[in-house]
């Protein structure tokens, strides 16, 4: 794949009328090492966040080992392309065939699950030929928890209450070879006060079971930045994790793990769209609700944007705050809901024919695409420069004209 410096490159070499999404690897890459050297315990990518085959590989040629896999496809799709990858059903509503070809045909043994019915089910579906009982499962009972400290709530659709959590550990722990205990706090944590909180509900179910604990799962949840959204150093999440990981009445050689999936992949993708029509402070784009700024229109997330003028220089260094301006999207499709309200801040005077990059889209980004309307199709590049905003550098790139704050 051709590479080339950064998106107003693109713009000169292709001038595109269709999106075009921007691959780092590198950034892709420090993500993984991050995470794989930093983090006290294992390490899984939420495979969900981005399904691309190339970022798996990356992932993996940089140290994350363990992939959180949520459907069949995803299973056979990491298989395909790691081997020797380490898989974890750990979606708790599974059907028979997916658990029965995860388990005879890619190797999996690790599956959550939050009712008694699932863990029937795993158990009828991993049978051999003769009937007997699978021996070698590791199964992760999943609590419910708050998601009160992150921006997208995870806490209606899984996981069992506490209330209920003791007879369904102790069900699992007399069938499963390794028991876990795993949660999601919610994605976009802004806090590590959000772990904290869970570890303690997680130590009040095993004290109540009364069970040997082998693995302790705190989720995904960890942050990316964003603008009006800047967390604290990742770092405080894993001392604070591993703190209270430490004090938890869990086996001595208890295992600690994490399934990061948009901090290792919001870095890895943007998205160059061009200005098809301006009406006020309305620019109608060629990408929307129903492409990969899904997020940007149902949850009203605010991406980093940055002005690419339709002769591909981007000298928005230049630019006098005061000349900056709120804008909100259209789509390309012919529905009302295909609409980003934003505020996205780009030039006053930015006009149909202009282009944007639009940042962080790793995460629930390019995954999120449909081809609805007939939209949605676009060429897909490599850059070399650094994405808007890291939590692996605290850097800022100081022409994006929104307000992504560094870290560090």
């Amino acid at each position: 794949m051709l590479e080339h410096p950064d998106a107003p490159a693109v713009v000169r070499a292709l001038a595109p009328d269709e999106p075009v999404i921007l691959n780092r690897p590198h950034a892709a890459a420090r993500a993984a090492r991050f995470f794989a050297t930093k983090f006290p315990g294992k390490s899984l990518y939420a495979v969900k966040a981005n399904p691309s085959p190339d970022l798996v590989q990356i992932l993996w040629d940089n140290g994350i080992t363990h992939y959180d896999v949520a459907s069949i496809a995803e299973v056979r799709m990491v298989r395909g392309v790691l081997p020797k990858a380490t898989l974890c059903f750990m979606h708790p509503v599974k059907t028979a065939s997916a658990i029965r070809e995860a388990y005879r045909v890619h190797g999996v043994r690790t599956f959550s699950l939050d009712t008694q019915e699932e863990l029937e089910k795993i158990l009828a579906a991993t049978v051999d030929d003769e009937g007997n009982v699978a021996t070698d499962l590791r199964l992760c009972v999943r609590l419910r928890v708050s998601s009160e400290y992150s921006e997208l709530s995870l806490a209606s659709k899984f996981g069992i209450d506490l209330a209920d959590a003791a007879p369904l550990l102790q069900a699992t722990r007399q069938v499963a070879d390794w028991l876990g205990v795993c949660f999601h706090v919610g994605s976009q944590a802004m806090t590590p006060f959000a772990y904290v909180q869970a570890l303690e509900r997680a130590r009040a179910a095993i004290a109540d079971a009364g069970v040997v604990i082998d693995m302790i799962d705190v989720g995904g949840g960890f942050p990316s930045s964003y603008p009006g959204m800047e967390p604290p150093p990742l770092e405080d999440y894993f001392a604070i994790i591993h703190r209270h990981f430490e004090a938890l009445p869990i086996a001595y050689n208890a295992e600690l793990w994490c399934e990061p999936g948009r901090a290792l992949s919001a870095e890895y993708n943007s998205l160059i769209v061009k200005v098809e029509k301006r009406r006020g402070d309305e620019l109608y784009i060629n990408d929307g609700a129903y492409g990969a700024l899904y997020d940007a229109a149902h949850v009203a997330w605010r991406f980093p944007v940055r002005h690419l003028p339709r002769g591909g220089s981007n000298d928005n260094v230049a630019i006098d705050v005061a000349e900056m301006q709120e804008f909100s999207f259209y789509g390309p499709t012919c529905d009302d809901a295909d609409f980003m309200e934003g505020p996205f801040m780009l030039p006053a005077d930015i006009k149909a024919g202009d282009w944007i990059e639009v940042g962080m889209l790793g995460a629930y980004g390019a995954a999120m695409r449909t081809a609805f309307n007939g939209f949605g199709q676009g060429d897909v590049v490599t850059v070399s420069d650094e994405p808007m905003a890291s939590l692996y550098t605290g850097r800022k790139d100081p022409r994006v004209s929104d307000n992504v704050v560094s870290l560090r």
